[in-house]
C-alpha cells in the first residue's frame, strides 16, 4: 500500500476508535512497527493526529501545541506564506497583526517595507517591526500571556475596536470543513474578532495543516476574510465557498 493511502486509512481508523496501539495498527496493514511510528511522528507533525506513548489519538480540541514547536514546523511554508502576504501590502499602509508564529514570519517579510504603521497584541511581532526607524509600532494593551506573548483580555478587545485600519492579518489555529474558523482560547478569538470588525481587509494566513484541524472556540467564518493565504491547495469544500463568495487565494507551493 502507498504510504499516502495508508496515512488516510490510520487517519481513519483512529477517528473510528479514537485511539490505536502501534501493533494494532502493524498488524492491520502489514508493517513493522517502526514503519507505523514513522507515519505517527508525520501525521502527528501535520496536526492530523496526536502521538501518544505506544500509539495514536485524535488531535486535542482544548490544547494547542505547544509555542517553541510551533515555531518550527512548517518553517518553509510559513516563510513563502509569509513573502506571499508582504507582496501584497503597499508601503505606508496601516494594519493589525494578531497571536501566532505564521504571523511573526509574516512580521520579519514586512520589514523590506517603509513607513508601515503597525497595531499588534503580540509582543514577539512588536519586537520584530520595532527594528524600523520609520515604522510606527503600537502594542494592544492588556494580560500578557506568558507562554507565547500573546496579549489578551477585554482591555485589548477594547483597545482594539478605538481603530479602523486599512488591513487585518490573522493567523488560526484551525478551519473546518465547512469554513469555521477555530481556535484554543476564548480571550484570544474575542480580540481576534474585534480586528477583523476594525479592518477593511482581512488576509487570513494558514499552512495547510491547518485545514480540518480540530480546536474548540468559533472565531468566525473564512467567508469573511477578504484573501487566504496558504501553502497547498485547500480541500474541495473551501474552495467551493471561496468561489461562492469570490474571495482571492494565494497558494504559496
Amino acid at each position: 500500500m502507498a504510504q499516502e493511502a495508508r496515512h488516510q486509512q490510520i487517519i481513519e481508523l483512529v477517528t473510528e476508535r479514537g485511539f490505536a496501539t502501534i501493533e494494532e495498527l502493524a498488524q492491520h496493514f502489514n508493517v513493522t512497527p517502526q514503519t507505523i511510528r514513522r507515519d505517527i511522528n508525520y501525521l502527528d507533525q501535520e496536526n492530523l493526529l496526536q502521538r501518544y506513548h505506544g500509539g495514536a489519538g485524535l488531535p486535542s480540541s482544548t490544547l494547542n501545541t505547544a509555542y517553541n514547536d510551533r515555531k518550527i514546523q512548517h518553517l518553509e511554508e510559513k516563510k513563502r506564506i509569509a513573502e506571499a502576504v508582504a507582496a501584497k501590502i503597499p508601503d505606508n499602509a496601516s494594519m493589525f497583526i494578531n497571536i501566532g508564529t505564521t504571523n511573526e514570519t509574516i512580521a520579519r517579510a514586512l520589514l523590506k517595507h517603509s513607513g508601515l504603521t503597525v497595531i499588534t497584541n503580540n509582543l514577539h511581532v512588536a519586537s520584530i517591526l520595532s527594528s524600523k526607524e520609520d515604522f510606527k509600532v503600537i502594542i494592544a494593551g492588556g494580560i500578557v500571556r506568558n507562554r507565547d506573548g500573546g496579549i489578551i483580555g477585554e482591555a485589548t478587545v477594547d483597545f482594539v475596536k478605538q481603530f479602523k485600519v486599512d488591513y487585518a492579518i490573522i493567523g488560526i489555529s484551525g478551519i473546518d470543513d465547512d469554513g469555521e474558523l477555530l481556535d484554543f482560547d476564548y480571550q484570544e478569538v474575542r480580540v481576534a474578532q474585534a480586528i477583523i470588525d476594525s479592518s477593511r481587509q482581512i488576509y487570513l494566513a494558514a499552512d495547510h495543516s491547518k485545514f480540518g484541524r480540530n480546536a474548540m472556540i468559533r472565531l468566525g467564518n473564512i467567508r469573511q476574510a477578504s484573501h487566504l493565504f496558504t501553502s497547498k491547495r485547500p480541500p474541495e469544500s473551501i474552495i467551493n465557498i471561496l468561489n461562492e463568495h469570490g474571495l482571492k487565494l494565494t497558494i504559496s507551493e
